[in-house]
């Protein structure tokens, strides 16, 4: 057997972080990725350039069509002739045309709080953020052209802790990534490794999220606010709210515990600024407690006011449905 040709598709940091690292152990003869002036379009959270990367793999392409169905990037792809593809940080399904040019197949990363096939869909580590869930399932898969329905080449498990956000939760899906490759790159190459096909029955899927649902819900108590905050964060576009109608982006948080029988705070309503410390940080009064918000921007670079309220429109916010246990996978 000849040596496999390895491509890896995607446009964030977590691609570059997965290439570094399959370099360790494999080939990567090509790189599929997108260009600025598409992940503006496309609005790509988190994209990263690649570009950088050019001159190390002999195969540098930035597609003309996020989705790939483009006549012009069907055909370089075609003419790559690849043997197998490994995808981390592409937001869109491989449509068939592309999988089948795949000797040996197409493989990616899903998982859910729960393993698949529950959780299918969208966002799932954001959602699992935002639903305190404690654990997340991560699989290594063979894409097929339906929605993270492939069979299973294996699974990993890891926690998810009270300080993770959106970010570190991406990386210890890739690090998660590259190990399962590393354990059974052999047999994916040579056609041994036996897949294990996921099961329909109780399948389930999240919703899709979109910029717009970053917005903060002050209804909600404190724990809730602090886990969507965590979970819009980089590489997202941060949890908002609005101050004398500007937009206030906030990045990072974290709960504020100390003695609510002796502060005044505790009548304060919530939204309001309570406090602002002299390194900037500021105290925000929630359903519950207080936030302290170490990281955040102002539109127009404009101040944060003391006494003042941050306030979301409960119009602008999205009601998403939830099953029968609270949550949104249905």
């Amino acid at each position: 057997m000849g040596k496999r040709k390895v491509a890896v598709f995607g446009c964030k940091n977590t691609t570059a972080y997965l290439i570094k690292e399959l370099r360790k152990f494999t080939n990567v003869d090509a790189l599929i990725t997108l260009a600025p002036d598409h992940s503006e379009s496309e609005n790509v959270a988190g994209y990263e350039d690649l570009s950088y990367l050019k001159s190390e793999i002999p195969n540098f392409y930035q597609v003309k069509k996020y989705n790939l169905k483009s006549k012009e990037d069907q055909d370089y792809i075609k003419s790559l002739d690849l043997d197998i593809a490994f995808v981390a940080g592409w937001q869109r399904l491989l449509p068939a045309d592309v999988l089948n040019m795949l000797s040996i197949g197409a493989f990616g990363m899903h998982g859910s709080s729960q393993n698949l096939p529950k959780g299918r869909g969208r966002s799932p580590m954001n959602w699992s953020l935002i639903e305190g869930r404690e654990h997340f399932y991560t699989n290594l898969f063979r894409y097929n052209p339906g929605v993270d329905d492939g069979a299973v080449v294996g699974c990993i498990k890891f926690s998810i802790l009270e300080n993770d956000t959106a970010e570190t939760l991406h990386y210890k899906n890739t690090t998660s990534m590259v190990q399962l490759i590393k354990e059974n790159i052999d047999g994916l190459l040579d056609g041994t490794i036996e897949l294990q096909p996921q099961q329909e029955e109780g399948a389930t899927y999240y919703p899709k999220r979109t910029p717009k649902d970053s917005i903060i819900d002050w209804r909600n108590d404190i724990h809730a606010i602090d886990r969507h905050i965590r979970a819009v964060a980089h590489p997202f576009n941060g949890a908002f709210s609005y101050m004398n109608d500007k937009k206030v982006i906030i990045w990072r948080a974290s709960i504020f515990r100390t003695d609510e029988e002796r502060h005044s705070w505790q009548s304060e309503p919530v939204g309001k600024v309570v406090s602002i410390f002299p390194s900037g940080k500021f105290l925000i009064r929630a359903k519950g407690g207080l936030l302290i918000v170490h990281e955040y921007e102002v539109e127009d670079n404009s101040s944060i006011i003391e006494d003042e309220m941050l306030i979301s429109d409960v119009n602008d916010i999205h009601e998403f449905e939830k099953n029968e246990h609270g949550f949104h996978d249905i």
